[in-house]
C-alpha cells in the first residue's frame, strides 16, 4: 500500500468530453456519459430487473472517474419502485478527482443534480484506502477504494452481484484488462453475477472467458459497434444463511453503542446491557477526549487503522447531528507538537512523502503552532485541521438514540455469565434470572469482557487512565487540542481536561495526587509554565480504566471457540464461537475507532462488504493471539 495518493488533473474543453491528460485519454465517448452509464453497465448487467430479485445488490466498478456509472445506478434504483431494500456500490479508483472538479463536470447532468450534491457532502479527503460512505438516508451505501486496483482488490471482501469495467481504454491502461485483476473479479462473485464493459476487445473477451465470464459481444452505446456483456458461469460457493436480526451488545459505551447502531440502521433489533445507569459511563465517561489520526512514515497498520476510524468518525458525527441526534463535540483541531527535534525531522518527513492534503494534515513550524495555540511551544509538529475533542457520553447516547425503536436498553443490569442456550446467547444476571437472549452477542464491555470464560483467549489488560480538570475560563488558550507525550484540551463547561495517566493492571479507582501531578508535568512539558498556576492536592479529575491491547491494535471480530492453535492455521480456519464477537482493546484510542469498528462489526456479522482492507481486519482478529505470543505492551504511545 502506498501511503501518497496521486490526485487526478482534469482537462476540459467546450462541447467535448472530459479529458484525463495522464492516460491521454476521455472519460466517455463524445455520444453522451450518461446514456453510456444507462446502456453499457445498466442495461448490459440486466439492470433494474436483477435487483428486484433481491433484498441487497453489490456492485463493483473498476474505474470511478466521475462518479457518473454511480450517480445514474443510483437515480435508477430510486425511480424503481421494486427496487431492492439495499444498494451497495464499490468502485476503485487509483486518481480520484478533486471535489471542485467533480462539481464543474457533474453540472452538464442536471438529472442528477440532486444524488451528485449528496454525493460531494460526503466526498472523501484524497487519503489512500477504503472510504465508506452513507448515502439515502443509509438504504445506499458507496465504498470508495482510492488506490491502485490491483494492490486493493486482494485486500477486498465482499460479495458482488455486478461488476462495470469502465477503466481507460487498454492499449493506455492495460494492468486494469489484466488476467491478474479479472481472476480478482472471479474470486468476489456472489452466485449468477454479471459483467459489462464499453469495450469489444478481443483479449479482454478472452481474459474474461478465461476468468470464468461468458462474456460475448453484443450491440454498443452511440457510434461504438460493440461492446460486451456476460454472467459467470465457473463454480460459485453458496451464499451463506441469512443472519437472524437479533443481537445482545454487552456494554453501552463507545464500542458497544456505535455497534448497536450499526446493526440497528441494517434492521437489526439490539438489546444493550450495561450495569451502569446510563450509557458512556465507564472508559466512556471522560468529559472530552481527543480525536485525531495518528500517521506513520511507513503508513503501517497501525496508522491505516486510525486513519480510517477518523475519516469514518467524522461522517458518523456529521450523519447523527443532521438525523437531529447532536454529539457534544468541537472541531477545533488537533495539534501534535514534536517531542525533540528529532521527532520533528520525522514528523516533516512523514507529511512530506504523504503528501496528503493540507485539510486533513500539515505541518507548522514552532511560531505558527503557538501562535494556533496561544501560548510559547518549544517546536513544531503535526496540525489536524478537522480533528478536535468529543465528549464520549454524548457519542453513546446519540448512538442509541438513532436507533430509535430497534435499540433497547437495560441499564443496571450486571452480567454475571452468558451461556450458548438452543442456538441463543443468553445473558443472565447475578440471582440467575435472565436478562434477555439473541442468536448473535458482542462483547463491548471494556476491561468486564475478562470475567467472561468465553473470552479467555483475549489478552485484555486494565490500563488505569487519571484524566485531571483544571478549572478554566471561557476563551482562554488553548483554543485547540494539544498534544506532546499527554493531551490537553480546550476549556469545556468550565473545566479543561489534562491528561492522562497509563498504568497497566492498577484497578484502584481512587484520585491520586501524584497522578494529578503527572499530569501537570506533562501538561508543563506542553505548553511551557502553564502548569503553574495549579496546585496537584486540590484538583479534580475523574480514572478510567482502558482495555489495552498488548499489540496496540484493536479486537475486533468472532472470537475463538478453541484455546491454542497450531501457528501455521490461517486466521479463517480458526473456529469460532457461533454469533460471539468481541469490540475490545481500544486502549486510549476508542474514539478515533469505535464508529468504524461498529460498522465493520456489523458489516461482519449482517454480511456486507467490509469497510477495511483484509490485512487491516486479520491485524484486529481476536483469533490473532493463537498464532503469535503477544508482544508486551507498548504502553500509553502517542
Amino acid at each position: 500500500m502506498h501511503p501518497q495518493l496521486a490526485p487526478a488533473s482534469l482537462a476540459l474543453v467546450p462541447n467535448a468530453p472530459p479529458y484525463a491528460p495522464a492516460f491521454d485519454d476521455v472519460y466517455y465517448t463524445a455520444d453522451g456519459g450518461l446514456g453510456q452509464a444507462r446502456h453499457v453497465f445498466l442495461a448490459g448487467n440486466g439492470l433494474p430487473l436483477r435487483w428486484q430479485e433481491q433484498a441487497r445488490f453489490t456492485i463493483l466498478e473498476i474505474g470511478f472517474g466521475l462518479g457518473l456509472n454511480f450517480l445514474a445506478t443510483w437515480a435508477a434504483w430510486q425511480a424503481d419502485p421494486a427496487r431492492c431494500a439495499h444498494l451497495h456500490f464499490i468502485s476503485v479508483e487509483k486518481h480520484p478527482l478533486h471535489v471542485e472538479d467533480l462539481a464543474q463536470v457533474h453540472a452538464s447532468w442536471p438529472e442528477l443534480a440532486e444524488q451528485a450534491d449528496a454525493l460531494r457532502r460526503q466526498w472523501p479527503a484524497l487519503t489512500p484506502g477504503i472510504h465508506r460512505l452513507h448515502l439515502d438516508g443509509g438504504r445506499v451505501t458507496l465504498t470508495l477504494i482510492f488506490g491502485d486496483a490491483l494492490e486493493y482488490l486482494p485486500q477486498l471482501k465482499a460479495r458482488l452481484n455486478a461488476f462495470y469495467l469502465d477503466g481507460f481504454s487498454p492499449d493506455r491502461n492495460p494492468e486494469l484488462w489484466s488476467p491478474t485483476l479479472f481472476a480478482q473479479l472471479a474470486r468476489l462473485v456472489a452466485p449468477g453475477a454479471s459483467v459489462a464493459t464499453w469495450s469489444a476487445n478481443g483479449d479482454v473477451r478472452r481474459g474474461l472467458q478465461a476468468a470464468g465470464f461468458m462474456a460475448e459481444r453484443c450491440p454498443g452505446f452511440g457510434g461504438k459497434r460493440e461492446m460486451l456483456a456476460g454472467r459467470f458461469r465457473g463454480a460459485v460457493p453458496p451464499s451463506p444463511a441469512e443472519p437472524r436480526h437479533s443481537a445482545l451488545v454487552i456494554g453501552a459505551g463507545v464500542a458497544g453503542t456505535s455497534v448497536a447502531e450499526r446493526l440497528a440502521a441494517r434492521g437489526w433489533q439490539v438489546t444493550v446491557i450495561d450495569e451502569a445507569p446510563g450509557p458512556g459511563q465507564g472508559a466512556s465517561g471522560n468529559k472530552a477526549g481527543v480525536f485525531r489520526p495518528l500517521p506513520s512514515l511507513d503508513d503501517n497498520r497501525l496508522a491505516r487503522i486510525t486513519r480510517a476510524g477518523f475519516l469514518y468518525g467524522l461522517h458518523h458525527l456529521q450523519a447523527l447531528g443532521a438525523a437531529g441526534h447532536p454529539v457534544r463535540w468541537s472541531q477545533c483541531g488537533v495539534l501534535h507538537l514534536a517531542r525533540d527535534a528529532k521527532q520533528e525531522g520525522k514528523m516533516r518527513a512523514v507529511v512530506d512523502a504523504h503528501q496528503a492534503p493540507a485539510d486533513y494534515l500539515r505541518f507548522v513550524e514552532r511560531d505558527e503552532a503557538a501562535q494556533i495555540v496561544g501560548w510559547p511551544v518549544a517546536l513544531g509538529g503535526w496540525w489536524f485541521p478537522g480533528g478536535g475533542w468529543i465528549q464520549p457520553p454524548s457519542l453513546c447516547a446519540a448512538n442509541l438514540a438513532a436507533g430509535g425503536p430497534r435499540i433497547e436498553t437495560r441499564f443496571g443490569q450486571k452480567l454475571a455469565h452468558l451461556e450458548r442456550i438452543d442456538d441463543q446467547w443468553v445473558a443472565f444476571d447475578p440471582d440467575g434470572a435472565e436478562i434477555a437472549r439473541a442468536p448473535v452477542a458482542i462483547l463491548a464491555n471494556g476491561v468486564g469482557i475478562r470475567a467472561l470464560p468465553q473470552a479467555a483467549t483475549l489478552p485484555v489488560r486494565p490500563a488505569r487512565g487519571q484524566v485531571s480538570h483544571l478549572p478554566a475560563s471561557a476563551g482562554s488558550a488553548p483554543k485547540v487540542v494539544v498534544c506532546r507525550l499527554g493531551y490537553v484540551s480546550p476549556e469545556v463547561d468550565g473545566v479543561r481536561c489534562a491528561g492522562a495517566t497509563f498504568i497497566a493492571d492498577d484497578e484502584g479507582a481512587e484520585l491520586r495526587e501524584e497522578e494529578h501531578q503527572e499530569n501537570l508535568t506533562k501538561l508543563d512539558f506542553i505548553l511551557p509554565g502553564y502548569a503553574a498556576p495549579y496546585d496537584p492536592a486540590q484538583l479534580d479529575g475523574r480514572v478510567g480504566f482502558r482495555p489495552a491491547s498488548p499489540d496496540r491494535l484493536p479486537m475486533v471480530g468472532a472470537i475463538p471457540a478453541v484455546g491454542k492453535a497450531d501457528k501455521t492455521t490461517p486466521l479463517a480456519d480458526i473456529p469460532r464461537q457461533p454469533g460471539l464477537y468481541a469490540a475490545s482493546g481500544f486502549g486510549a484510542r476508542g474514539l478515533v475507532w469505535a464508529s468504524l469498528v461498529g460498522e465493520l462489526l456489523a458489516s461482519q456479522i449482517h454480511g456486507d462488504p467490509l469497510p477495511l482492507e483484509r490485512d487491516l481486519v486479520d491485524a484486529m482478529d481476536p483469533a490473532r493471539y493463537l498464532l503469535k505470543p503477544p508482544r508486551p505492551s507498548a504502553g500509553n504511545e502517542e
